[in-house]
């Protein structure tokens, strides 16, 4: 009875998980940065006033006026609707390397921590092996080998961070497993997809989600260094790495242009880090209630 008290209290805790944010500072304005760019990108093809690609030499270099609010770049080309356009390439590059990447390294540090044995073994060799690349030598390599293509990038990034999420979900499964409530089903005669399903992922899901939530600014800054190196997207593509890689050349002439993407890169992380770090003080609270 003191194990399913104790299993009770931790789902409990974990339901009104939601409501608990909601007086979270960190967590309401993480939330709240999130908001903006989404609507940024969502709403990006009615608020952009200009064709984001078109290139008109003879407008370059505009100071912020009625028809253009932040003015043009080195090629006339709308800021503004660059900026709004590169939502949508910084949140759609990432958000599905993440998706895929959350679905693998589930299921496979799910298995690895309850079978354990040889595979559990391998798959700690083979992270570890991907783990002592640093992503940036990972993606030059395979842009190399194959081609200099989105694609690639994507794969890039998605194996090199399925390392760290594999990692993560075994090391707290693993903790979950030596847990009473645990050897409490095994001894009720639970199958061993019921105990995963029912018992393990759903208390290893709320860690997984502050790793996954901090783990998306992490792809977006790596999707953005990338562009900013001319690795992966078509040139004059509007994406907040690719406009500072653009602003460069003309750092002294126009200072604004490396700020204005580098202002929304820094709330974008911003957001999905404050909400990483919202959902992990309210989970570490939930956990200290559960122990006691």
């Amino acid at each position: 009875s003191s194990v399913k008290s104790t299993h009770d209290k931790r789902k409990g805790g974990q339901g009104s998980l939601r409501n608990k944010l909601l007086h979270n500072p960190q967590a309401v304005i993480g939330t709240l940065l999130i908001a903006i760019i989404l609507l940024m990108g969502v709403l990006a093809p009615f608020l952009a006033p200009h064709d984001p690609m078109a290139v008109d030499i003879t407008k370059k270099f505009l100071e912020p006026c009625n028809e253009y609010p932040f003015g043009t770049d080195q090629l006339g080309r709308c800021v503004l609707s660059r900026l709004l356009y590169g939502a949508r390439y910084s949140l759609g590059l990432a958000l599905p390397i993440l998706a895929v990447l959350a679905l693998i390294g589930t299921t496979l540090g799910m298995l690895c921590a309850w079978f354990g044995g040889i595979f559990d073994r391998l798959m700690t060799i083979v992270c570890d092996i991907f783990m002592a690349f640093p992503l940036v030598v990972f993606a030059m390599a395979l842009v190399s080998a194959v081609d200099n293509s989105v694609a690639s990038i994507m794969i890039a990034i998605g194996i090199s961070m399925a390392s760290w999420f594999l990692r993560m979900v075994r090391s707290y499964a693993k903790t979950e497993c030596g847990k009473e409530y645990i050897e409490a089903s095994k001894i009720s005669g639970a199958s061993n997809f019921r105990i995963v399903t029912r018992h393990l992922i759903p208390n290893v899901l709320p860690q997984f989600i502050v790793y996954f939530t901090t783990g998306i600014a992490t792809a977006i800054m790596s999707v953005s260094s990338f562009a900013f190196l001319g690795v992966g997207l078509i040139a004059g593509t509007p994406e907040w790495g690719a406009m500072l890689d653009e602003a460069r050349s003309s750092i002294y002439i126009n200072p604004s242009l490396i700020l204005y993407p580098g202002i929304c890169l820094i709330v974008c992380c911003a957001g999905f880090n404050l909400l990483g770090e919202g959902l992990r003080d309210r989970i570490g609270k939930e956990d200290e209630i559960s122990a006691t």
